[in-house]
């Protein structure tokens, strides 16, 4: 006498292929669309006096494991001090001044970052 029975009906076509489309999706490819784009929003608002942090905006992708990072960077860095950095949070002078801070990256990226996960979902589940 058995003392409970398993039973199962039906079969599990759609999350086999839902898990085959998964292995197959480029979330790579959408990642790399979203770091341009936030190469671009970040170009466009970054205060401008000589142009040149606005021009040292770039994005890198990487992969470790299950795990894809999109990070973007700015390359214009004088005297050991990312500029980029120095004109979000604000800076001290040299003449004991201080130089308020501009937030300009986080309004640059919000609407990017917002459309990441939706649109590395639909990549998901095309």
């Amino acid at each position: 006498m058995a003392l409970f029975t398993i039973e199962q009906r039906g079969s599990f076509t759609a999350t086999e292929r839902f898990l085959t489309r998964l292995r197959h999706t480029n979330v790579q490819q959408v990642l790399e669309k979203y770091g341009q784009m936030g190469v671009d929003a970040l170009s466009a608002a970054t205060p401008v006096r000589t142009g040149k942090t606005a021009a040292s905006w770039g994005y890198t992708v990487s992969k470790e494991g299950n795990t894809y990072t999109l990070s973007w960077t700015n390359s214009n860095i004088e005297n050991g001090t990312p500029i980029a950095l120095i004109i979000q949070t604000g800076h001290g002078t040299k003449n004991g001044g201080y130089v308020r801070g501009v937030d300009y990256i986080n309004p640059a990226l919000s609407p990017v970052i917002n459309n990441i996960a939706d649109s590395v979902w639909k990549e998901l589940t095309r």
